[in-house]
């Protein structure tokens, strides 16, 4: 495995960055206090294919290897979390649409994820179901010429925009997979505020009441919706926050070194003061370890290796708890300054808190690494 990207990958972050820094970087704050992405910034991303990057070629996409893939998530997120979220949680389901759609589903939904005429969201969390999805409420039920589904969903990330929900729902007592489309008859979407963090991420809560939708909404067989459908979602999911918290810690430094240079306290500029300098050098390392390990998760899924499960599950773990620990110390150097909005690095404290929830928790991998065998570099 080369460490270093090539000039092909380079030029593609380089497009990434200068999109990021003209289209995203100077709104992010305000989208924050808005608690909305507005509809010129998704035009944007659909027009440059960003949405749904992660379709291949023969489905309408334009097939972006995972390197690439990685490089683009990190760009976005180092200019607001919220937008890295909406790429997140639409190409988790254009993932799990590929990965165990019928050809028929495949046909209908991929090329319009691919093109972002539609947006599509996970639709997982419940009131009293989070880290213990098998335990989710939602119940659909067999209808002969359909199914029905009843329950709540929360915390949908991009349900108040998403077009196509991918819902998990017990089906006689077996987690099971439906592809709901949201002018299906009895489903009411309602919009969820006051989030702490990724403000912008527009979320929603789901009530099936009744809904009803056609046979082939199922995705995948019955039973399957959590062990296969949901799971290959998820890993998709967790690699892209993976780099999107390595896109936060990265904003984080470069943060600081602008402010520790032209900030002076005691007669010198901050960054001549010792603590300082001891809090930028653990960032610049833990960030630069944070994007080694997706760097390698990256790799490994390009080449289809097993192992690449549980390298990406490392990367999300040590990238989300880096970004914790840099946007924690990038609010400290800032001061009275970084807990006002007149500076970025307390919305990056609260966005990368959520990277250590979102896609399996901190404590979820912290009991589930050390079950797995890893490979020695």
């Amino acid at each position: 495995m080369k460490l270093e990207l090539t000039a092909a990958q380079r030029a593609a972050r380089a497009e990434f960055r200068a999109f990021a820094a003209a289209e995203i970087l100077p709104h992010a704050g305000r989208w924050d206090r808005e608690a909305a992405l507005p509809r010129t910034v998704i035009d944007a991303l659909r027009e440059r294919r960003y949405l749904g990057s992660n379709v291949p070629v023969e489905h309408g996409g334009v097939g972006r290897d995972m390197i690439d893939y990685g490089l683009l998530t990190e760009e976005i997120a180092r200019g607001c979390s919220s937008v890295r979220s909406l790429l997140t949680v639409h190409d988790m389901v254009a993932h799990a649409v590929l990965r165990w759609g019928s050809p028929a589903q495949r046909q209908r939904w991929l090329p319009a994820l691919a093109r972002g005429e539609v947006l599509a969201a996970l639709a997982l969390s419940e009131p009293n179901a989070g880290s213990d999805a098998k335990s989710v409420e939602t119940i659909a039920v067999d209808a002969g010429d359909g199914w029905v589904l009843d329950g709540r969903k929360k915390w949908t990330t991009f349900g108040q925009l998403a077009g196509l929900f991918l819902v998990l729902a017990q089906c006689d007592g077996q987690p099971t997979a439906f592809l709901v489309e949201r002018e299906s008859p009895g489903l009411a979407v309602r919009p969820l505020q006051g989030v702490w963090g990724t403000r912008a991420s527009m979320l929603a809560e789901l009530t099936f009441a009744g809904c009803r939708v056609p046979r082939e909404s199922l995705l995948g067989r019955i039973g399957f919706g959590l062990s296969h459908v949901v799971a290959a979602a998820l890993e998709h999911g967790r690699y892209s926050v993976a780099w999107g918290a390595v896109g936060i810690g990265q904003a984080c430094l470069d943060a600081c070194r602008r402010y520790t240079a032209e900030r002076r306290q005691f007669g010198v500029p901050l960054a001549d003061h010792q603590l300082i300098r001891r809090m930028l050098t653990d960032m610049i390392v833990d960030v630069r370890a944070a994007r080694l390990l997706c760097l390698r998760a990256g790799w490994l899924r390009d080449q289809r290796d097993p192992g690449a499960f549980m390298e990406t599950m490392a990367a999300k773990y040590f990238a989300s708890t880096m970004a914790v620990r840099a946007a924690n110390d990038a609010v400290q150097i800032h001061g009275a300054n970084g807990v006002s909005d007149d500076y970025p690095v307390g919305r990056y404290l609260r966005d990368a808190k959520v990277t250590e929830i979102i896609e399996g928790s901190t404590q979820i991998q912290q009991i589930t690494l050390p079950l797995f065998d890893f490979q020695e570099l």
